[in-house]
């Protein structure tokens, strides 16, 4: 698709890490950085606070929240830390996460338990995984009396695999513990409505499967959780001289990270709007089963298996190469140097996978690329781990 910005010379198969922006979208977050240069006054102290309530309106008609449970974030490790820094938790308490979480996001909890003396479990859920059955009940063997909040990934970076997150959400709710859900490769490439998910926090990227600029997430508290969590950065919306009066309290908390530039956050309505137009339920469909057969003929190379059923991955799908004891930098260096494809080589308990991802851009010669340098990884002896 000719509206994204990349290099046309790189097979660029990893949307996963940081997205891609299309040319109108990120024209207009131009437009937003330029109107911002022209008078930083007044945009800044008295344009900002509508324009950031009508955008965080239209995010939140997006996601199925009300806008007064939205707050911008630059990023998922952000709101994860004003979770593990500000929640009440503290000595004898358990916070459980999977094995497959996000290394920020799980540094997050483990520094903040160091310091406030509640611990990070971690319930492990092999794969392959069968059925959302399974992993529910899998994951809920970590559950204790101690357990104060679950902290899971809507869908893994690491794995690709997409959590039951309802049917986890729901058991929580029935036993009194808190739910924190890592949905930054959620929106965009699946259908979400917060409000019918249940979670009790949630935290998305914008910029990946949403396509918007780079340094844009959302933060969302139930409104009857909001109560619960603290600032993380306390500025000038917190004190009784306030910058911006709202009625909402949440948001003025949370809000005014002092002077930074809000561009990507106000561009963000546009690149739902750009989704809106241009990313179908059918071409998701053909993002999907072009994963999907990267994923079923990249397992019939020697050496190489699949990890997930097709209906536990959408637009990232994860090729298994640990039979072939490569060494994932170096394979990842050579899939680029030498083949000039994009995509990140993942160690987890263990085993090596090389995770595809493919968006709108994506095309059926670059799945075959894929294929063909990995036709050759059998013979790679100098890819060999030590």
């Amino acid at each position: 698709m000719s509206d994204f910005l990349l290099d046309p010379n790189v097979v660029f198969l990893n949307h996963g890490s940081f997205g891609a922006c299309p040319r109108p979208v990120f024209e207009e977050y131009q437009h937003w950085q330029r109107k911002l240069e022209t008078q930083p006054v007044k945009f800044l102290a008295r344009d900002l606070p509508e324009l950031l309530a009508d955008a965080r309106s239209q995010v939140a008609n997006y996601l199925g929240a009300q806008p007064t449970e939205i707050v911008f974030v630059p990023n998922p490790t952000f709101a994860a830390n004003t979770i593990a820094r500000c929640l009440d938790l503290g000595e004898g308490d358990e916070v459980l996460i999977t094995d497959h979480e996000y290394g920020a996001c799980r540094f997050a909890f483990q520094f903040a338990g160091s310091k406030k003396g509640f611990r990070v479990v971690e319930q492990a859920i092999p794969l392959p995984v069968e059925s959302d059955q399974a992993v529910a009940d899998t994951f809920w063997q970590g559950v204790t009396d101690r357990t104060k909040l679950i902290f899971i990934s809507h869908i893994t970076s690491a794995t690709a695999l997409t959590l039951p997150i309802p049917e986890i959400c729901q058991r929580a709710r029935e036993a009194g513990i808190l739910t924190m859900i890592d949905g930054a490769h959620a929106p965009g490439q699946i259908d979400v409505d917060l409000g019918q998910l249940g979670a009790d926090f949630y935290t998305a990227t914008c910029h990946k499967w949403m396509c918007a600029p780079k340094g844009s997430g959302v933060f969302y508290v139930r409104e009857d959780r909001q109560q619960l969590i603290e600032p993380l950065v306390v500025g000038w919306g917190w004190g009784p001289e306030k910058t911006f009066h709202r009625d909402n309290e949440f948001i003025e908390h949370h809000e005014w990270l002092g002077t930074h530039d809000p561009s990507a956050y106000l561009t963000v309505p546009t690149a739902i709007a750009w989704q809106q137009q241009h990313i179908t339920p059918e071409v998701r469909q053909r993002s999907r089963d072009l994963v999907h057969t990267a994923v079923q003929q990249a397992s019939l190379i020697e050496g190489i298996e699949r990890v997930h059923p097709d209906s536990f991955f959408y637009q990232m799908g994860l090729i298994d190469v640990t039979t072939l004891q490569v060494d994932a930098d170096a394979l990842k260096i050579w899939l680029y140097d030498t083949h000039r494809i994009e995509a990140p080589t993942i160690r987890w308990n263990g085993r090596t996978f090389i995770r595809v991802s493919a968006h709108a851009y994506t095309t059926e010669q670059d799945i075959q690329h894929l294929l063909h340098a990995l036709g050759e990884l059998p013979n790679q002896h100098q890819l060999r781990q030590a």
